[in-house]
């Protein structure tokens, strides 16, 4: 029910970005969503990619500091407010989001997003039907 997604700390200078960029381009890794979120020393880059483990292992192995986590990803249709029923689900249930970002693709908004229960958080996705993506399907997004 959860994917893994990639946290990459990089430093707010000229290049850092780029050869973390280039390093999985030249592993053939396709990314399928990434944000960064910056403080004014440094970024977190988060990552959704087609393959998140290897991803982890080319990063590792150039020295880059990385961390693999799970995130829910769940399936919106694509029409207005629907990431804000979404998000009153959890919210009634009591589930603090950490933090979100979102994308669309094909006719479908995806919510990438880190919860402070998973437990319940996964309770809440069944109980309420709420069509997520699974690690395995993350190829079938590219």
């Amino acid at each position: 029910m959860t994917i893994q997604q990639l946290s990459v700390f990089i430093e707010n200078k000229s290049g850092t970005l780029q050869r973390v960029l280039n390093l999985l381009k030249e592993a053939g890794i396709q990314l399928i969503a990434s944000t960064i979120a910056d403080t004014v020393e440094y970024g977190i880059y988060r990552i959704i990619c087609s393959e998140p483990k290897r991803a982890y292992e080319t990063l590792k192995e150039a020295g880059i500091s990385v961390a693999l986590s799970d995130v829910f990803a769940i399936t919106l249709d694509n029409q207005p407010g629907r990431a804000a029923d979404a998000i009153t689900i959890f919210s009634e249930a009591k589930i603090g989001i950490t933090y979100l970002y979102s994308f669309l693709l094909g006719n479908k908004g995806i919510l990438i997003f880190r919860t402070d229960n998973p437990d319940r958080a996964r309770e809440v996705i069944i109980l309420n039907n709420l069509s997520f993506v699974a690690e395995k399907d993350l190829s079938t997004l590219i």
